[in-house]
């Protein structure tokens, strides 16, 4: 199937095509917190061997060993990519993994906010990748060694109100919520409390990324579900059904009260909700073959947090982040995306050929209050 690269190229997209790219000149130095779950995203790769006499199992001969940030170090890491400033508050256990976790982190995001807890143990995904000599690596199964989880309310209330200082200063906060209990609607709240008396010609953008909770997080800017996420906290089903993903964001952005929602749908695109506003479908840029998709919600809200720091709408925004999830899936592993490589995107997309474009894509939605 035929998938479209974008939100197709109309009369006038050549003024909107020099917006978007001004936009990302203006992503450098725009400051963003990230505050949530940092997580260690460990990558061991090697070489199919042979098959195992014990087992029916592959046998990997060893190549490396990777490690970068996950969750919210991985957003911070994306904004970091992107040009921002980015300050980064969360928990990581005084284990080996807490170190290198935090050593993996982009040059210049500042990390003084970063807890390190000696009785907390660092959470660490680990994904075993396999490949021949002439193939791909892929990913053949994952190992989670997690925390005690949830954490006790204490530990929320006494870093929420350590991070009122990290809010003076931000133009965007992006809130991660992978499940630890650090990030709860009450730690939101009180963010969106301090920000609000800040005297500031333009609110602060609050973001939410949540995994299992977000119908309890209210009135906070916008936030980025998955498909998959909307489908479990419904309790609906989707896939192609456009009446169903148009009442499923209709009832989250009710139910949120947010000023938007920004589904992502994997190869289907995206889809941006605003009250009184007709939905908008924006397909999925680049090729429908993804390598990997670990982490392309991070990159997404990171994208968005810092357009709208920029000054971007939420349409702008929505059409730059699409432009940075089609890239950031086609890289293996947990990747980001730099403005050179974005702002490339936005022409090569506007510069499509009318005859090549896809007219693939679901229709708009009917405004809806």
């Amino acid at each position: 199937m035929l998938i479209a690269r974008s939100v197709h190229p109309l009369p006038g997209e050549a003024e909107r095509k020099e917006r978007l790219l001004a936009l990302i000149d203006g992503l450098g130095n725009r400051r963003v917190l990230v505050v949530g779950d940092i997580i260690a995203d460990e990558f061991i790769s090697g070489e199919i061997s042979r098959v195992s006499r014990e087992a029916p199992v592959l046998i990997l001969k060893y190549d490396a060993t990777e490690m970068v940030a996950g969750g919210a170090g991985n957003a911070a890491n994306n904004v970091a990519a992107l040009g921002g400033r980015t300050r980064l508050a969360g928990i990581v256990g005084g284990d080996p993994e807490g170190r290198r976790l935090v050593t993996s982190l982009a040059r210049g995001i500042d990390r003084t906010h970063i807890v390190r807890a000696r009785q907390y143990r660092t959470p660490v995904k680990t994904r075993i990748l396999a490949g021949g000599v002439h193939s791909a690596k892929q990913q053949v199964v994952r190992i989670d060694r997690e925390t005690a989880w949830p954490l006790a309310e204490s530990v929320s209330r006494t870093f929420a109100a350590k991070l009122s200082s990290s809010l003076d200063d931000c133009d965007a906060v992006v809130l991660s919520d992978y499940g630890s209990g650090l990030i709860t609607p009450a730690l939101a709240a009180t963010v969106r409390a301090r920000l609000a008396r800040r005297s500031r010609r333009r609110p602060v953008p609050i973001l939410v990324d949540s995994r299992y909770r977000l119908l309890e997080y209210q009135g906070m800017t916008t936030c980025t579900p998955n498909e998959s996420e909307v489908e479990q906290l419904l309790g609906v089903r989707i896939d192609d059904d456009v009446d169903a993903l148009e009442g499923a964001g209709r009832t989250i952005l009710r139910r949120t009260r947010s000023a938007a929602v920004l589904v992502t749908r994997g190869s289907r695109g995206m889809a941006l909700f605003q009250p009184k506003q007709a939905t908008i479908h924006i397909p999925i840029f680049g090729s429908d073959e993804v390598t990997d998709v670990t982490g392309a919600g991070d990159t997404v809200i990171a994208t968005v947090a810092l357009a709208l720091a920029a000054g971007a709408s939420f349409y702008e925004a929505a059409r730059l982040a699409n432009y940075a999830g089609g890239l950031v899936v086609m890289k293996r592993g947990t990747a980001t995306v730099s403005p050179r490589e974005l702002a490339a995107a936005v022409e090569r997309d506007h510069d499509t050929p009318v005859e090549n474009w896809s007219q693939e894509g679901p229709a708009q939605g009917r405004r809806k209050t």
